[in-house]
């Protein structure tokens, strides 16, 4: 016999709930902190995938985290599943942790005012809290290039990807999502020493967000005149550089927000998308911001009304 769950209206008051806990309370502390999926997600990937070892060591680790941080959720759920108010305290919290925007958002301010105050040291700290380039030596539009970057590839990743399954897997589907997008951050490299225990986290990762990073891109093309664009500029410019990026998954909303502002967004070394643009500023994180979460926003829209329709 399977676990008990309350109606569809319970899943769009439990997705309710986590989009307020994150407006209200962005960024974890303390035990919260301690206990974040994500934290632990990465430190077991980290000492379990030992350097050097081979796919199959890969698939497990996989195997042995995703079960390790949903195992636990699961069983609370059943439990809470014959009381309504139980399962919305629960979900609302397991959502609050797969799913975030704010903290993102935040960051990427704080680099734009930065780089408004003219403090560009500053502004390479801040972006370098959300990318994994290194920051040091980095132009001021180079800085607004990696921020516009980060916002919409992590506006996939830790946002509307993890909703993408809630309405079809409940409160475990986004957390599940969330543990591979972890693990591939932790151990998805193409170094010598986790290329080869790092590609089934890598892998299993673009497949999940496959769907999501498309359907992202189309809601920031659509969203463009909120940017002052146009919604067939960044039509353009996302299929004409979805590809550029090494990741199957990045480029594309890269790549549609680039068209939606009209700018050249650059990697050094790595890739361009839209060079026919001008150079990002400050204002133009601003905008991006506004983009993203009017986009967010939509998809919020869109997943509560599956989830209504699939859990009537």
């Amino acid at each position: 016999m399977g676990c008990p769950q309350p109606g569809g209206w319970w899943w769009a008051a439990a997705l309710a709930a986590a989009v307020a806990l994150d407006v209200a309370y962005p960024r974890h502390s303390g035990i919260l902190y301690l206990i974040h999926p994500v934290r632990l997600s990465f430190i077991a990937a980290r000492r379990l995938a030992r350097p050097y070892s081979g796919v199959a060591r890969g698939v497990l680790v996989w195997l042995a985290v995703s079960c390790a941080v949903t195992a636990p959720a699961a069983v609370a759920l059943c439990l809470a599943g014959g009381h309504p108010v139980a399962w919305l305290a629960l979900s609302a919290a397991i959502l609050k942790f797969s799913a975030s925007l704010r903290l993102l958002v935040d960051t990427v301010r704080r680099v734009a005012s930065s780089l408004e105050g003219g403090r560009l040291e500053e502004a390479r700290a801040a972006v370098a809290e959300i990318v994994r380039r290194p920051t040091r030596g980095l132009s001021a539009h180079l800085v607004a290039s990696a921020a516009i970057e980060s916002l919409a590839e992590n506006l996939v990743d830790g946002y509307t990807s993890p909703l993408t399954y809630y309405p079809i897997l409940g409160p475990l589907g986004p957390l599940l999502q969330r543990a591979a997008n972890t693990l591939d951050g932790a151990i998805g490299y193409k170094t010598p020493e986790y290329e080869r225990v790092g590609k089934p986290s890598a892998h299993i990762d673009t497949v999940l967000n496959y769907i999501p990073a498309r359907l992202t891109a189309l809601l920031i093309a659509l969203a463009a005149p909120l940017a002052g664009g146009s919604v067939r500029g960044a039509l353009r410019s996302w299929l004409e550089w979805r590809g550029a990026t090494e990741s199957l998954n990045a480029g594309h909303p890269m790549a549609a927000m680039a068209g939606a502002l009209g700018v050249r967004l650059e990697k050094r070394g790595h890739y361009v998308i839209n060079p026919r643009g001008r150079p990002p500023g400050p204002g133009d994180i601003a905008r991006a911001v506004r983009v993203s979460v009017a986009v967010a926003a939509a998809y919020t829209l869109a997943v509560l009304t599956l989830a209504l329709a699939l859990h009537p």
